[in-house]
C-alpha cells in the first residue's frame, strides 16, 4: 500500500500524485528490492522500464519505516545521481570547469535537497510532498534559490562603488549604443565568437554576474510583482546595474574585437 501524501494546497486539497505513478508505485512496492534497486538505476526516460524520480523519491522515502539492510543506501544513491544530473555541469558532455557561481548553485541546491530529505528521515516531512507530485519542478525551484544565494554572495564581495556607477562613463555610454556583444543580433554575432566566456570571467564581480544573470534572460527590473530581477537579488538600484551592463559591454566589446581588421 502506498501511503498518501499530507501536504496541502492553498486551495485546502491534498497534493496528490498523478495517476501514473500511483500505478507504477503499486508495482514497483510488489517486487523483490534488489529488482527495484535495477529497475530505478536505468537512467535512460526512454526505456520502457524507466522509473520516474518521483516513484525513486517515495521509495526512499518510504525506507523510514524499515526495510532490509542497506536498501536506503543503493535507492539513495540513485536519487541522489539523479538531482545531481539537474543540476549545473550534471549533463555536460564536455567536460568542462565550472565557473565559481555555477559551483555554488550546484552545491547549495543539493545540501538543500539533502537537508530535506534528512529532515523526512527523521519525521515526516509535508516539504518533500511538492517533489513527488513534479519532481523537475521542485528541483528547479531549489536550483532557482541556490542560483540567487550565489549571486547575492557575488554581489557582496564587489566593490560597493566604481566610477560610473551614479552616471555613466563616456565610455560606458558608447556601449549603450552598441548592441550587446553577447546577443545573437549584435556585433558580429558574439555570441558563438571564441573566448566570450573567457573574457566574461575576467570581468570584475559585479558586472561579470550582471552578464551572466542578462545570459539567463533575466529582467534587470519589473514591474510586475514576483518577477526575479537583477536589481532586486543584488540590492542595487535599476540605474545602477545599467550603468554596470553598459560597462561590461565596453570591456567585452573591445576584448572580442582586438585583432579584427579596422
Amino acid at each position: 500500500m502506498v501511503p498518501p501524501l499530507r501536504k496541502q494546497g492553498p486551495d485546502g486539497g491534498v497534493y496528490t500524485r498523478d495517476g501514473k505513478i500511483e500505478a507504477r508505485l503499486a508495482e514497483l512496492v510488489a517486487l523483490p528490492h534488489d529488482r527495484v534497486v535495477a529497475l530505478c538505476s536505468i537512467i535512460r526516460r526512454e526505456d520502457p522500464d524507466y522509473v520516474p524520480s518521483e516513484c525513486v523519491l517515495s521509495l526512499v522515502r518510504a525506507c523510514r519505516s524499515g526495510g532490509p539492510p542497506g536498501h536506503f543506501d543503493r535507492l539513495y544513491r540513485v536519487l541522489a545521481a539523479r538531482v545531481l544530473r539537474a543540476l549545473p555541469g550534471g549533463r555536460s558532455a564536455l567536460g568542462g570547469t565550472l565557473s565559481l557561481t555555477e559551483s555554488r548553485v550546484r552545491e547549495g541546491a543539493f545540501d538543500r535537497f539533502n537537508e530535506l530529505l534528512a529532515e523526512d528521515r527523521s519525521e515526516y516531512s509535508e516539504r518533500l510532498d511538492y517533489f513527488e507530485v513534479r519532481f523537475d519542478g521542485a528541483i528547479a525551484h531549489l536550483r532557482l534559490d541556490a542560483r540567487r544565494r550565489a549571486y547575492r554572495e557575488e554581489s557582496r564581495r564587489a566593490p560597493l562603488a566604481l566610477e560610473g556607477e551614479d552616471g555613466a562613463s563616456g565610455e560606458a555610454e558608447e556601449a549603450a549604443r552598441d548592441p550587446a556583444p553577447f546577443e545573437v543580433n549584435g556585433i558580429d554575432g558574439f555570441l558563438y565568437r571564441p573566448g566570450l566566456d573567457a573574457a566574461i570571467g575576467a570581468l570584475p564581480p559585479l558586472q561579470r554576474t550582471i552578464i551572466e544573470m542578462l545570459r539567463q534572460e533575466i529582467p534587470i527590473d519589473s514591474k510586475e510583482p514576483g518577477v526575479v530581477t537583477i536589481a532586486a537579488v543584488l540590492d542595487r538600484s535599476e540605474k545602477t546595474i545599467r550603468t554596470h551592463r553598459d560597462l561590461a559591454r565596453a570591456t567585452l566589446r573591445a576584448a572580442l574585437t582586438q585583432g579584427d581588421d579596422p
